[in-house]
């Protein structure tokens, strides 16, 4: 992708819709996508986010917020399936992330290898799963140049993370799913220090409000306490993973506070979450307070007195349904297939047992079209089921609700949000809520809610900082300060610093290249001084170490005579010195052709220096202060020198301020009132009518400019150094070292001399 400064958002999966979670970040040639999962109520390639609708070997990192499928199963395929092998992109989920993620996908395999919609082998997901590079939470992670990522704690379920990613100094917040309450075993998700641009953030359930932890989880225990009561079956429908945890912890204190209850078994029927139960007591240190307080007191809370796994030998189903009251957790939460929905077909005809849907069911599967109660469900084998258990629906989802939601993202303050993972509806219902809030308090936020495929482009205004380092940051600038240095760009970010700082700070040395041009030339020594002086003004004569006549031109070129008729011009290169010594080639080649030159003959002839050269003192009378009086009495009539006296009035004069220092007096009438006098030391113009001191200052910078010589505007080298010394030794190593005369200092001398 070629580099632009605008940010395209593009979803793969997600859009206006629950499930496969594919969310893709261009910007200035970077390409970052977030979440790769699949959707729970389709199968095969039919679950898949929108894979190619982008070339993935140009992405340069998938970040994983947590293990659900619906997040991170298609990650395989992906890497496996396409062709990012063929780029430099790396993948990255947190720790625990990993450590389940494994075990998420072997189950996955399992369960679709036996059928035609496999989406890859276990091979291929062995050699996926050994290219995932694990972090941890508030680590700075650089995947590639100008791109760098922070995990915050998301909630949710264990590991889940949001992503606060810096590209090329965007920021963009990616939340995934993320949970704002503090739950049983589960901090709740962080809000990152930093404001960042963009905020793409869920919007699962809406406007939606939820119940409070306590209420939710007592009405949650008295109704599979009544359901025990008469005498029937308990089905939670969970995943393996995630609330399944939370729900085993609450019915586990239940059973331990009611002993009549003990004698009801509560059933796990998931080898998958016995197996990931060992990640969950490893990763003990990333839960909250109250789970390690109890891990630290040698109590591991996942170690449940009251739930057993339940074996899963040929025929368990059917024992179980035949036996006494039980409650029973089973996966997977959507009721597609699996031991849950064998367990609701077999449960559904009896009255006496109840289903309770715990978790967000995403439409098109059976648990949210049985939350309808609908009179006969379909069996798997297509046959009628008539449907009597009875159907509550609480919601443990790790989900945020709307208060939570719309805190969050007040909180964050972002210019721009983008609206997943969520039903249209819900999401649009969300957005003119949003919208309204931000309207009230006249804050120009905007709220996106892209569909799948859509892509979302946003325009920032480019702020470039740069960062002093080196003796550039000895000092702190003042206000209207001039700062002036190297700068240096690298991965989007600018330093600025001193040339001699430069192989300290950024490896690089610097050097100088001098440059030497020969010219044969029939005129003589004199006549070429002659000319230098009238188009530069003032010029510098020396010699070098072997005795050669030098002219210095404006601090820069030296004008070498090294043989009768041969004239070397030497310079150290810039940008500057390049044009001075352009110009000096060009007078110099044209003098023979000069009319007001004279050719070289057998006999000397002298020259008169010209009359716009001030080195000589035969030309001192006419001073720059003169011309300056000169030009002010053109356009003002009368303008008077005032010199300080010398001797014993001088302390009475200094007591009068300016008037003890040289100035010229420019009188507009003859009582002296409206006079304006302009200090030659400080060129200040003091006078009582205000108009008339800014009428003077405009004429008196016209003056300066045009009395001016271009030797005495501007020079970029040093002086001349003394006679028969090499002028080279003292000149500067740095093309970029500036000497520049100030007119001030020019007039302040002459004013001296004057006096």
């Amino acid at each position: 992708m070629a580099d632009s400064p605008t940010l395209s958002v593009t979803l793969l999966g997600a859009g206006q819709e629950v499930g496969r979670s594919c969310c893709v970040l261009q910007y200035r040639g970077k390409t970052i996508v977030c979440d790769t999962g699949v959707h729970p109520a389709y199968s095969g390639m039919a679950s898949l986010p929108f894979v190619d609708e982008l070339d993935w070997s140009t992405v340069d990192a998938i970040l994983i917020t947590h293990f659900h499928l619906d997040h991170a199963a298609a990650l395989t395929y992906i890497m496996e399936k396409t062709n990012f092998r063929d780029g430099k992109g790396k993948v990255y989920m947190t720790h625990p992330t990993k450590a389940v993620h494994k075990f998420m996908m072997q189950d996955f395999v399992r369960t679709s290898s036996s059928s035609s919609d496999a989406l890859f082998t276990p091979l291929e997901m062995n050699m996926s799963l050994s290219s995932i590079i694990p972090v941890s939470a508030h680590q700075l992670i650089t995947p590639c140049a100008g791109v760098s990522f922070i995990p915050y704690h998301a909630g949710h379920v264990l590991g889940a993370c949001m992503f606060l990613i810096d590209i090329a100094g965007l920021k963009i917040l990616y939340t995934g799913d993320y949970s704002r309450e503090e739950d049983r075993h589960l901090v709740k998700a962080e809000v990152p220090p930093v404001r960042p641009d963009v905020l793409i953030v869920e919007s699962t359930y809406g406007v939606q409000s939820l119940e409070g932890r306590d209420e939710k989880e007592l009405r949650f225990t008295s109704l599979v306490h009544s359901i025990i009561r008469r005498g029937g079956h308990v089905l939670l429908p969970t995943f393996a993973l995630g609330r399944a945890q939370e729900l085993l912890l609450i019915l586990d204190e239940y059973w331990k506070k009611h002993p009549d209850l003990h004698n009801v078994p509560i059933y796990y029927a998931s080898n998958l979450a016995r197996k990931c139960m060992a990640v969950y007591q490893t990763y003990i240190h990333t839960m909250n307070s109250n789970i390690r307080s109890r891990f630290a007191k040698r109590d591991n809370p996942f170690v449940f007195k009251h739930i057993s796994n339940l074996p899963q030998p040929r025929g368990w189903e059917r024992k179980i349904a035949d036996g006494p009251p039980c409650v029973v957790l089973a996966s997977p939460g959507f009721l597609q297939t699996g031991p849950s929905r064998e367990l609701l077909e077999l449960w559904a005809p009896d009255s006496r047992n109840g289903l309770i849907i715990t978790g967000y069911s995403i439409e098109g599967t059976l648990a949210r079209d049985i939350m309808t109660e609908p009179d006969e469900i379909i069996g798997l084998k297509g046959n009628t089921i008539p449907r009597k258990i009875s159907v509550d629906y609480l919601s443990f989802s790790a989900h945020v609700d709307y208060s939570q939601n719309s805190e969050f993202i007040e909180l964050v303050k972002a210019q721009h949000v983008v609206l997943v993972h969520g039903e249209q509806t819900a999401m649009g219902r969300l957005k003119a809520a949003m919208t309204a809030k931000f309207k009230d308090r006249d804050e120009d936020v905007k709220i996106h809610t892209p569909r799948n495929l859509e892509t979302l482009e946003l325009s920032f205004r480019g702020e470039r900082v740069a960062k002093a380092i080196g003796t550039l940051a000895n000092k702190a600038p003042q206000e209207n300060d001039i700062i002036s240095g190297l700068l240096v760009s690298k991965d989007y970010s600018y330093t600025l610093l001193d040339p001699r700082d430069l192989k300290d700070f950024a490896g690089l040395s610097t050097c100088t290249v001098t440059q030497r041009q020969r010219v044969v030339l029939g005129v003589g020594w004199e006549l070429v001084r002659w000319h230098l002086e009238g188009m530069y003004g003032t010029v510098e004569e020396g010699s070098d170490k072997d005795g050669a006549k030098v002219i210095r031109v404006m601090g820069a070129v030296d004008v070498k005579h090294t043989a009768e008729h041969e004239l070397t011009l030497e310079w150290d290169s810039s940008a500057s010195n390049d044009m001075i010594a352009d110009s000096v080639l060009a007078l110099i080649t044209g003098i023979d052709k000069s009319p007001a030159s004279v050719k070289l003959t057998s006999q000397q002839h002298s020259h008169t220096h010209h009359p716009h050269s001030d080195h000589h003192e035969g030309d001192q009378s006419i001073t720059r202060i003169q011309r300056i009086a000169w030009f002010l009495d053109a356009h003002f009539g009368d303008v008077e020198l005032h010199m300080p006296e010398v001797g014993g009035e001088q302390d009475q004069d200094q007591e009068q301020g300016d008037k003890s220092e040289p100035a010229l007096i420019v009188r507009m009438d003859d009582s002296g009132e409206a006079d304006a006098h302009i200090n030659l030391v400080t060129l200040a113009v003091s006078c009582p009518s205000d108009t008339l001191r800014k009428r003077v200052e405009a004429v008196l910078d016209m003056a300066i400019t045009t009395v001016s010589s271009l030797a005495e505007s501007f020079a970029t080298g040093v002086s001349m150094p003394a006679e028969d010394a090499d002028p080279k030794q003292e000149k500067s190593t740095s093309p970029d070292h500036t000497d520049t005369k100030n007119v001030e200092d020019t007039i302040t001398d002459e004013a001296d001399i004057a006096s």
